[in-house]
């Protein structure tokens, strides 16, 4: 898409749609218009204000309201959309309003789009832009290449309305917009792919090609590699699959100059989960094509930050494979031994993703990076526990914990953060190994999330279980499919360190 910034004035953009956004008044009913959308109103003799009036439109998050502005514009239509009640818009909601608004457009078979922007006073107009125009690139993204036909019309050009002395902010803001946008809808893509497609080597190959493309340092580890490292975690649960495991290391060098090696972002990369010997109910079992919603995740991350160039060193490490049934699967009762020499009691074949996660935590953790996050579609307990609205968070650090809430608020994802008791570890207690691997049912999350904490010695670390908010049903800002969820918080945690 071709985005460009415009000082012309609204009356005069030739477009076929002009998106306007507009907000519902705190303390009185009515809307609040900018300054924008203000003049846009009256060179519409009043419309947006008075179709307000009447009670059509209110400003509430997801309301659009179309004009056909009978040759007062330029524009062929005018799309008013809700942006909710002052003093409760967050990054979240403007992404999804626009989202909204540019799904709607593109229904429409809009191809051309000129979007006003919107300043409460309080959030910084930066911010705004970018979450906008944020919300227009991931609201437009659809996955169909495996349809042989399509009616979806490409939007094809949008252009932003600036007003005042603020173009270079404004710039600034669309060009992180633009790079955050791509490597969540690269991420996006990956989890969509169908797994007779995306295989662990497939999935190493796009790594690979992105950080070429990218300017990253990359090695693949082989089988023969994993084993010389004794990962006994990934290659008890690869055992199962024909397709041979991969161990995903990118670089980013943004500090070539620093002791300090960074931070390490691990992604789980399941790209089938069957279960195993341990097999899932076939409903639903498509949908575990998405287990390798962590891998995707930091991948797109990596893609993000070589972008937007964090003086930080930050290293990604994806472990990739199959858990598929067969006679040479790993089995229930089965002992595995990590690269760190701990071992592992099997008890269920479908809790694979914490074993491939404590080979790459330990390779982290030998390594020196610190902090470590991992991301992980990890367990359902988590999706009981907080829904399809909030990531997990568990961190073994205050600090960290709060630089993560932080980045998830400026990037529009939210967290919640999720105890780390050491009483938890008592369900976790094996009499044959180190570690049992699972506790049960009662607190499923956090004692997955107590497994990973054996992996990661001193370093900083957080564990994010996207279980829930990895993967989402078809709504009016979202195509159904993989979210992206965690490429922009990962992206803005890094720039934040960066400072």
């Amino acid at each position: 898409m071709d985005i460009q910034i415009t000082a012309q004035a609204a009356r005069e953009i030739a477009c076929d749609v002009l998106l306007v956004g507009v907000s519902r008044k705190a303390s009185e009913a009515g809307i609040a218009l900018s300054s924008q959308a203000q003049s846009i109103d009256e060179l519409l003799n009043g419309i947006i204000t008075e179709r307000s009036t009447a009670g059509e439109f209110k400003g509430s998050a997801g309301e659009l309201l179309t004009i056909h502005p009978m040759g007062k514009l330029a524009a062929q239509r005018v799309i008013v959309f809700g942006l909710g009640k002052q003093g409760t818009i967050t990054t979240q909601s403007l992404q999804r309003a626009s989202a909204t608004a540019i799904r709607h457009a593109q229904k429409t078979g809009a191809q051309q789009i000129a979007l006003t922007l919107w300043n409460d006073g309080i959030m910084e107009s930066a911010l705004t832009t970018q979450a906008l125009v944020e919300g227009v690139l991931l609201g437009q993204y659809t996955f169909k290449k495996y349809q042989s036909s399509s009616n979806d019309r490409v939007i094809t050009q949008l252009r932003i309305l600036t007003e005042g002395d603020d173009t270079a902010e404004i710039t600034h803001a669309i060009h992180k917009a633009q790079i955050l946008a791509e490597a969540t809808n690269f991420a996006r893509d990956l989890i969509n792919e169908p797994p007779n497609v995306l295989t662990p080597g497939e999935l190493a190959n796009r790594a690979v090609a992105m950080a070429k493309q990218a300017g990253l340092e990359w090695e693949v580890f082989e089988k023969e590699k994993i084993e010389e490292l004794q990962m006994g975690g990934l290659l008890g649960v690869t055992q199962g699959s024909q397709e041979p495991p991969k161990f995903i290391v990118l670089r980013y060098r943004g500090a070539p100059q620093s002791t300090d090696k960074g931070m390490a972002l691990v992604g789980k990369g399941i790209t089938f989960d069957s279960g195993g010997i341990s097999i899932k109910p076939a409903a639903g079992m498509d949908e575990m094509k998405g287990d390798m919603g962590g891998a995707a995740a930091v991948l797109g991350a990596m893609q993000a930050i070589a972008g937007l160039q964090p003086a930080l060193n930050v290293t990604a490490l994806v472990p990739t494979c199959e858990n598929m049934p067969s006679g040479t699967a790993f089995r229930p009762g089965d002992i595995l031994r990590i690269m760190n020499g701990k071992t592992i009691e099997i008890v269920n074949t479908d809790a694979e993703g914490r074993l491939i996660l404590a080979d790459a935590l330990s390779y982290a953790s030998k390594e020196g990076l610190s902090p470590i996050i991992d991301l992980a579609t990890l367990t359902g307990g988590i999706v009981v526990a907080l829904g399809y609205t909030m990531t997990g968070l568990f961190c073994n650090d205050e600090l960290l914990t709060d630089e993560i809430l932080a980045a998830g608020r400026a990037a529009g994802e939210k967290y919640w953060p999720m105890p780390l008791d050491e009483e938890y570890a008592e369900q976790i207690r094996s009499d044959i190994a180190d570690i049992k691997q699972t506790g049960g049912r009662t607190a499923s999350s956090v004692t997955a999330a107590k497994i990973l904490e054996n992996f990661v010695q001193d370093a900083q670390w957080a564990h994010l279980d996207i279980a829930g908010t990895s993967y989402g049903d078809k709504k009016a800002y979202q195509e159904k499919g993989g979210t992206g969820v965690g490429v922009r918080t990962l992206t803005e945690l890094a720039l934040r360190l960066a400072q």
